[in-house]
Formats: C-alpha cells, sequence, structure tokens
C-alpha cells in the first residue's frame, strides 16, 4: 500500500518538474539586440542611447515584416515607432487589401 502512495508522489513530483523545465526551455531562446535596452530611458530623441536604440528597432522589425509577410522595408525610410504601426496594420489587413495602401499612409523620410 506505502508503495503504491511512493509511485504516485514520485510520478507527480517528475511530471512537475517536465512542466517547470519544459516552460524554462520556451523562455531560455537567444536575446536579441533589443534586450539590452529592456528598462533604460533616455533624456531625449538626440540621446546617443536612444539613436542607437531606434537603429536596432528599426533593423529587429524590418527583419520580422520580412519574415512574417514577405515585405522588404528599408529601415532608414522609417522609424522604428512608424515600423510598429506599419506592423500592426500588416497584421489587421483585409486579404484582398494591398500592403502598398498601407505604406503610403507614412511618409518616407531620410
Amino acid at each position: 500500500m506505502k508503495s503504491k502512495w511512493v509511485l504516485a508522489i514520485l510520478l507527480m513530483f517528475l511530471c512537475l518538474a517536465f512542466t517547470a523545465f519544459g516552460a524554462l526551455a520556451k523562455n531560455a531562446a537567444i536575446p536579441h539586440r533589443m534586450a539590452a535596452y529592456d528598462g533604460k530611458t533616455f533624456t531625449g530623441f538626440q540621446d546617443p542611447d536612444y539613436l542607437s536604440y531606434d537603429q536596432a528597432l528599426r533593423e529587429y522589425l524590418v527583419k520580422r515584416i520580412d519574415q512574417r509577410f514577405g515585405i522588404a522595408l528599408d529601415p532608414k525610410k522609417y522609424s522604428g515607432f512608424e515600423l510598429l504601426e506599419i506592423e500592426a496594420l500588416f497584421k489587421c489587413k483585409k486579404s484582398n487589401e494591398s500592403y502598398d495602401i498601407f505604406l503610403r499612409m507614412f511618409p518616407k523620410h531620410r
């Protein structure tokens, strides 16, 4: 009778351990360059740290948009926040709408 309880507790412990290690493994991905800016504050748009953050954000988003939607954008033409908006609009677009409709909404600069 005791062996049943010991076996049940051991099985429950193993299931819990596999679940915990599986959850940790999913979050153990290699961090991208954006993780270096987590929690930082900037003094303004001319702050060198902000400029490097914006550059890293633009490169990351251009790569992500290309992977998800197959649209190659130039990171020099859009700011990081514009690319965030573009990605959000692409996610909401209808299947019969063109990507160009959304890209025309953003002025190209630089």
